[in-house]
């Protein structure tokens, strides 16, 4: 597997939620469904994906399968213990 450009988005409607896209301009491509339930984006940073690479909250080699099948990857919010 090689090395993943990817570019990073903040859903301003849902807290948490991330949009890693593997080309910016994916961004005007996606489902309506799915840019619908994410809302308005701001750009959040531009970064390397490796299979070594640590994430926070997803598995690096998921983010950058997704990114060579689908051309994105949505980042969901964690849960709140406190809601179940």
């Amino acid at each position: 597997m090689s090395n993943t450009r990817c570019t990073i988005y903040k859903s301003l409607k849902k807290d948490g939620l991330y949009l890693y896209l593997r080309d910016r301009d994916m961004l005007d491509k996606l489902p309506e469904a799915l840019l619908k339930s994410i809302g308005n984006t701001e750009l959040v940073m531009e970064l390397e994906l490796t299979p070594q690479r640590t994430l926070a909250r997803a598995d690096v080699n998921e983010v950058i399968k997704s990114l060579d099948e689908k051309g994105f990857y949505v980042q969901m919010p964690p849960r709140d213990p406190a809601l179940m």
